[in-house]
């Protein structure tokens, strides 16, 4: 079993940068797939990026494509989402979420580890 707890959320200019970070307990966190989702108000959860175990393979919604970066430090049991650019639309709470297996995974239920999430707004 595995607990997560995002961190680094907060308020930022469109334009500017944040970077969120997922920790987790437990061991064997590189057994993970793991992601970044989010949610706006009114709107249902959805995927913004996805890691393999190894970092090695990575997805990226459309909508942040060649602004946002996910990468995973195994040493430290912890998963990042890079956040540049950062657009009015991208305000949302970010959840991070983790189910075992090694391949890239971008699906996840509620059977699957979440974290309670990370408040990110981003003004005009």
């Amino acid at each position: 079993q595995v607990q997560l707890v995002e961190s680094g959320g907060g308020l930022a200019q469109a334009g500017g940068s944040l970077r969120l970070s997922c920790a987790a307990s437990g061991r064997s966190f590189s057994r993970y797939a793991m992601a970044w989702f989010r949610q706006a108000p009114g709107k249902e959860r959805e995927i913004v990026a996805a890691i393999n175990w190894s970092g090695g393979a990575t997805f990226y919604a459309d909508s942040v494509k060649g602004r946002f970066t996910i990468s995973r430090d195994n040493a430290k049991n912890t998963v990042y989402l890079q956040m540049n650019s950062l657009k009015p639309e991208d305000t949302a709470v970010y959840y991070c979420a983790a189910a075992v297996g090694y391949g890239l995974k971008i699906t996840y239920s509620q059977d699957d580890y979440w974290g309670q999430g990370t408040q990110v707004t981003v003004s005009s």
